[in-house]
């Protein structure tokens, strides 16, 4: 029937991905053979290899877990906070859309991010794809290019105030250094970094409200509101200079630089 057959191929399908080849087999086995309806999966847990009840447990964990990853270990918060400065500081209510900022920084991420992806394939996906590698040495070898990131822009100020509330020895070296005190470190620089460059980019509006208001004072148009006349003005200027690249630009080579 071509259901069974459809049902018995998702499955090889799943087998291979989260059990490896020798449960592919046994699927395709069961397959060709009629009479043959169950597929027995081999039981891990042998060599720090995890159990495939345990693989499946920590699949979906780490899929629910992958917002909040994203925004904890990677550029992402930097980038979404920057642009929200932007939009704040052009005072165009909704425009951009949330969707549209989020979505550009979603992509950036992504571009930021593509060395710590590629020490990471390199590192950990593909020679645990080859067999050398366990589960567990894979973990960790993945997540050395992480910390390695988050460790190049974590400031040293962020990183002793996390260490200080913990009742742990204090580590000798950042190897040393729990992964559970490096990420709010690592966050709470981000957000530092993201402050300190949205106070940049709202100082040249500020200036433009302040001269359009007392331009309007001066004429006597103290009923006119003064976000009416600058917002064109300051989107005009925007466009001209180019603000979008130059606030992009910036971001990423503050995010690239020294990877």
């Amino acid at each position: 029937m071509p259901t069974k057959s459809f049902v018995f191929a998702i499955a090889a399908t799943l087998s291979v991905f989260l059990f490896g080849a020798e449960a592919f087999a046994q699927a395709a086995e069961a397959v060709a053979t009629p009479g043959a309806m169950t597929v027995t999966i081999p039981v891990g847990g042998d060599g720090g290899s995890f159990a495939p009840a345990l693989r499946i447990t920590l699949l979906l964990l780490a899929l629910s877990m992958l917002p909040a990853m994203l925004v904890s270990v990677t550029s992402f918060t930097r980038i979404v906070v920057v642009l929200g400065f932007v939009k704040q500081s052009l005072g165009t209510q909704s425009l951009p859309p949330s969707q549209v900022l989020v979505g550009l920084s979603l992509f950036l991420t992504l571009f930021t991010m593509s060395p710590v992806l590629q020490k990471i394939q390199v590192q950990a996906y593909e020679p645990y794809q080859a067999g050398q590698l366990n589960d567990e040495q894979a973990f960790k070898a993945a997540l050395v290019p992480l910390r390695d990131f988050m460790a190049h822009h974590t400031r040293p100020d962020e990183l002793r105030l996390m260490l200080s509330m913990t009742q742990d020895d204090k580590p000798q070296n950042f190897t040393d250094v729990s992964t559970f005190a490096l990420v709010p470190a690592f966050m709470l620089s981000e957000l530092r970094a993201a402050f300190i460059m949205g106070a940049m980019i709202f100082i040249p509006f500020i200036v433009i409200d302040l001269v359009v208001a007392s331009v309007l004072m001066a004429m006597g148009m103290m009923m006119v509101p003064p976000a009416v006349v600058s917002l064109p003005i300051k989107l005009i200027l925007f466009v001209l200079a180019d603000g979008w690249n130059l606030v992009v630009g910036s971001l990423v080579r503050s995010i690239m630089g020294g990877q």
